[in-house]
């Protein structure tokens, strides 16, 4: 259908066919193994060598910093894993906050279970996190802090400068989770004290399967993954020479066309908010209303909550793809977020946030086409109950 419209860029972005284009003489014709020395693999390790210095670029790293990986959940568990096991038996304490993705937390519940003690800083209504509370928690056997650049759920952007050098002043290090972040928003490891980096490909324009771990020089971590010694001794695993260059590009375009592509984007974003809050009464935004990822709108819709399955649904006939919140749990949506749950939400309007996420080739047909769709099937819901709920 050539019709069909993807407002779900959170969950995944479609490839950019300049990346395709990169990846394409990696899939036939240069096949051989980096780690080689003759001239197949030293022409996939030269290829490499630019995926790294691209990746690096992105966010003013070194390309030795820029360790590869299957995704942005390995970079997450390398990073956490990595950096407290690395420091052998001494007591340590990590803290990170209650609304990041599963990937920190399930990895967070797995070092307590090593006898880790974890801190779950809270958020306020629009999901932010106070600096102060960082400070409040940090304590001298704290070692690691991670927070999320931005929320996937509902799109706010943390203060992560303020939280690093928070971090920092008190001598440890900073993670943060920018899958959602990297390249949509500047970020500059030369003047933002983050000590490790997680991202994905496959959210900015790039293939699955692939992702990146920054590590800031002198940063000791431990392996995961025992092999063979590929990236550093990190991670051992012959590399996908041509995702990685899929994931290169990705990031070159990012880096060239960022500013542009973000001014472009929080455009139709706020477009978006503005007519669907005027058009729908009992519509409210979820999360910040500035301090959000470009192309990023949290909906709800007071006293229908309860009908944003069957509204996804509809739109899903009408051939728009939209969410109603991470896809990495699409197992568990009839359950509360626990995201929105964080931010103050009772469990009815847990249930009920709508996603839609908006990437590098949407139109402003495509959301003049949702905004007349969608009055028609939120009407065609159960009526609003007496029940009047506010954002919270």
């Amino acid at each position: 259908m050539s019709d069909r419209i993807y407002f779900d860029n959170s969950a995944t972005t479609p490839l950019d066919p300049r990346v395709t284009k990169a990846m394409g003489p990696y899939l036939d014709g240069v096949f051989g193994n980096p780690s080689s020395l003759h001239w197949a693999g030293r022409e996939a390790h030269e290829a490499l060598a630019q995926a790294r210095q691209q990746v690096a670029d992105l966010f003013s790293a070194q390309p030795n910093e820029i360790i590869f990986t299957a995704s942005g959940t390995e970079s997450d568990n390398m990073a956490l894993i990595g950096v407290i096991e690395g420091l052998g038996q001494r007591e340590n304490h990590l803290i990170t906050s209650a609304i990041e993705h599963p990937a920190i937390l399930e990895t967070c519940r797995y070092l307590e279970g090593q006898g880790v003690d974890v801190t779950y800083l809270p958020v306020d209504g629009d999901g932010l996190i106070d600096p102060n509370d960082l400070r409040q928690a940090l304590r001298p056997t704290t070692r690691l802090v991670s927070i999320m650049a931005a929320n996937n759920v509902v799109g706010t952007l943390q203060p992560i400068t303020e939280l690093s050098r928070i971090t920092h002043e008190h001598g440890a290090l900073f993670h943060t989770d920018a899958v959602q972040a990297v390249g949509k928003i500047p970020l500059n490891v030369q003047t933002q004290p983050i000590d490790l980096l997680s991202l994905s490909a496959h959210k900015l324009h790039g293939p699955k399967g692939v992702g990146a771990l920054y590590v800031r020089s002198g940063v000791t971590l431990k392996p995961l993954v025992h092999g063979g010694g590929q990236e550093r001794g990190l991670r051992s695993a012959t590399e996908n020479v041509a995702g990685l260059v899929g994931l290169g590009k990705a990031a070159e375009i990012a880096r060239e066309e960022m500013s542009e592509e973000a001014s472009y984007l929080v455009q139709l974003r706020d477009r978006l908010i503005d007519t669907i809050t005027a058009t729908l009464p009992n519509a409210y935004l979820i999360g910040h209303r500035y301090r959000r990822l470009p192309g990023h709108v949290s909906l709800g819709l007071a006293g229908q909550e309860g009908e944003a399955i069957k509204l996804l649904l509809s739109l899903d006939e009408a051939g728009i793809a939209i969410s109603t919140g991470s896809a990495c749990s699409a197992n568990h949506g009839s359950e509360p977020s626990y995201i929105l749950r964080a931010m103050g939400f009772d469990l009815i309007r847990a249930r009920g946030s709508l996603r839609i996420t908006l990437g590098r080739f949407n139109t402003a047909a495509e959301v003049d086409r949702f905004l007349n769709v969608l009055p028609h099937i939120a009407a065609e819901l159960r009526p609003i109950t007496s029940r009047q709920f506010v954002a919270a």
